[in-house]
């Protein structure tokens, strides 16, 4: 289950910060690391405080965007420190693992970082079905990224080691497991497109009637014959439209 959960780091700033995650997986058992343009990587400093986690460190995937570090993943996690905008569930970092273990029985999982000072941006967490948030003091709220990976971590083993999830019985075809990432984002694409095409969005602004939708569809986990029904009700709009002007 655990080779199901890939950990991916934001534009990370400090490569001793990337090197302390590597220890902190290797620690609780997880090796898949995946770094979004970080700033200085390989580096020394990150190989020293990775303190004997040189193959987690070194097996890395290194990409330009998060879109790309969630290829193929059907179960998305953002952490915040923060209360945000979007209207996305937000789930303690025990009931973050207990669920992310459970999605990874099906399919690929990842657990998303973001920057040292600012963390995800709204347009990131738009790319995740919930978010994480770590009950710090109040009073002294701010957690090192490698701190927030090592707790997320340690509930991940947790619950792997509990077998907190039983495995479901029945048996799903392909078409009814979760719908990766890049589908769910080729279908809001579309969804954009289509609603553009009819006319849909007027005198409102896209990006905050786009922002809503997305909002809703991160409360379902929608499945890859789901997207699919989606996207052949929004070609058959856009047919429709393009009939009428004929």
């Amino acid at each position: 289950m655990l080779e199901n959960i890939r950990i991916v780091l934001v534009n990370t700033s400090h490569p001793g910060n990337i090197g302390a995650t590597a220890r902190a997986m290797k620690n609780m058992g997880l090796t898949k690391l995946v770094l979004v343009d970080p700033k200085d990587h390989p580096s020394f400093e990150a190989y020293s405080r990775a303190s004997g986690a040189d193959d987690v460190l070194g097996d890395a995937t290194v990409v330009s965007t998060l879109s790309e570090a969630l290829t193929g993943c059907s179960w998305v996690m953002g952490t915040s420190a923060r209360e945000r905008t979007v209207e996305w569930p937000i789930m303690q970092p025990r009931e973050c693992a207990e669920k992310s273990v459970e999605q990874s029985r099906s399919g690929k999982v990842a657990i998303v970082f973001g920057r040292e000072r600012t963390g995800l941006t709204n347009e990131e967490l738009e790319l995740c079905h919930a978010l994480v948030c770590i009950p710090t003091n109040p009073e002294y709220s701010s957690l090192n990224v490698a701190a927030a990976v090592q707790v997320l971590c340690y509930e991940l083993r947790i619950a792997s080691l509990g077998e907190l999830i039983e495995p479901s019985p029945i048996e799903k075809s392909e078409a009814d497991s979760p719908a990766t990432a890049d589908q769910v984002e080729g279908m809001y694409d579309h969804l954009s497109q289509m609603l553009e095409d009819i006319g849909f969005f007027g005198t409102n602004n896209p990006e905050i009637v786009m922002r809503r939708l997305k909002g809703l569809f991160s409360r379902t986990h929608i499945t890859k014959r789901e997207v699919n029904i989606l996207r052949g009700i929004f070609s058959a709009s856009q047919g429709r439209k393009s009939a009428r002007k004929e």
